[in-house]
């Protein structure tokens, strides 16, 4: 088995967290490296483009959220063999990605701007998401968005929904999924209920 070495920000979410999940759900050892968001900008230029997470195997230092998605579902058994099912693995994971970059890019905006960004985003983009992503669920049979079982789609719109309902984002109502989208909250239950994706989280606590 190649050595792994994860790198993303010291918190439990994100882009680095499906690929966490992940590997502790398939039982395979890899180092979990945090890094402070103080030591960004210090970091920021080792990393390929500019961006985390990172999967180091073997020495070779790779990036890309969705592609260390994809080769660590591999690896875990949590994507899709079947062409048509990591199709709809793929696009629900690129999807994530597209409505968590908009959301992000008001991050640093000034509260004024800040404010109508993400009312307008809330109103528009975030909801038409939420409800795309609900009609994906259902068609792949209303439980998983691939293949019937958990996958690492599933991991990425755990956290996208979590982060949604945290309340920490501002000007996004805190229940716009259990409004617009309510099958993505019993999703989200589904996936954080899930055995090993407990245990991750217990283990969080304790340590």
């Amino acid at each position: 088995m190649a050595k792994l070495k994860l790198t993303y920000f010291d918190f439990d979410g994100g882009r680095g967290e499906p690929a966490r999940l992940a590997l502790h759900i398939g039982g395979i050892a890899f180092e979990d490296h945090r890094i402070a968001g103080k030591e960004w900008p210090a970091f920021r230029d080792k990393t390929p483009f500019l961006a985390m997470p990172t999967l180091e195997v073997d020495g070779q230092v790779f990036s890309q959220s969705n592609s260390i998605n994809r080769y660590v579902g591999k690896l875990t058994g949590l994507y899709p063999n079947d062409d048509l099912q990591a199709f709809r693995c793929d696009e629900v994971m690129e999807a994530v990605e597209d409505i968590s970059t908009r959301i992000g890019q008001t991050i640093g905006l000034p509260e004024d701007a800040k404010k109508k960004a993400r009312e307008e985003l809330a109103a528009g983009l975030i909801t038409r998401f939420l409800e795309q992503f609900q009609t994906k669920l259902k068609a792949a049979g209303g439980e998983y968005f691939a293949d019937r079982h958990l996958t690492v789609a599933d991991l990425k719109v755990a956290m996208l929904i979590r982060w949604l309902r945290s309340g920490v984002l501002d000007y996004i109502p805190k229940d716009l999924v259990d409004t617009v989208a309510p099958q993505l909250v019993k999703h989200f239950e589904r996936v954080t209920g899930h055995p090993k994706v407990a245990e991750y989280y217990q283990r969080r606590k304790a340590a």
